[in-house]
């Protein structure tokens, strides 16, 4: 058994919530914040520094890269750190995308303090620590497997409900307008659906987007 502590980096753009993870975290036997970042661009190139064994990466910041793109620039680099997300979003439209990023565990902000200790111990050794509301959507995700929608049509239909055409959504996307189309068609046979409102509607309803 090793004496070595749990080095952390919080990457979150607000400085409260920084200072209140480090608060909580800080009291832990065997845990040491060693590093903040205040967006995830700044997340991304600390982690690359080699001192850091766990990111806290919260998945929205103020512009620039979210959190799930920098799960994914981080996961993709050899002995990578483990990255847990902390955040307040538990929709589908959130979890999935970090998750299939290469993020090592989710947990929401309202966690009480000994959960985030554990979770960050879970993360460290390489286990999966989920939140009990994501892990539950997990779970009916893969029961219900004709309801998921793609990672690229959850985007789609995340700007169609920010009111954007099919030719916007594309420019965004670097998509064809046609591809747009398909992506679409197959969302209306998903959700058992024939418009754009009635589709946004429904994956709101659903947790599968966040409006």
């Amino acid at each position: 058994m090793t004496d070595t502590p749990i080095r952390l980096l919080l990457a979150d753009d607000h400085p409260v919530v920084r200072a209140g993870l480090r608060a909580v975290l800080e009291t832990e036997p065997g845990l040491e914040v060693v590093a903040e970042a205040a967006t995830a661009e700044e997340a991304v190139a600390r982690a690359a520094g080699g001192d850091v064994d766990v990111v806290l990466m919260d998945l929205q910041f103020g512009g620039g890269m979210n959190g799930a793109e920098a799960t994914a620039a981080i996961a993709a680099r050899p002995e990578a750190p483990r990255v847990l997300i902390v955040t307040t979003y538990d929709s589908d439209a959130d979890t999935l995308p970090a998750i299939e990023a290469g993020a090592t565990g989710y947990l929401l902000k309202d966690a009480p303090p000994e959960d985030l200790a554990e979770a960050v111990r879970t993360a460290a050794a390489g286990r999966t620590a989920l939140a009990p509301a994501v892990a539950d959507r997990l779970m009916n995700r893969l029961r219900t497997p004709g309801t998921t929608l793609t990672r690229r049509e959850t985007e789609v239909l995340a700007l169609v409900a920010d009111g954007l055409s099919n030719q916007a959504v594309g420019q965004r996307l670097h998509l064809t307008e046609g591809t747009v189309k398909s992506h679409l068609a197959r969302v209306y046979a998903k959700l058992d659906v024939d418009s754009r409102t009635a589709a946004v509607a429904a994956a709101t309803s659903l947790g599968l987007i966040r409006r």
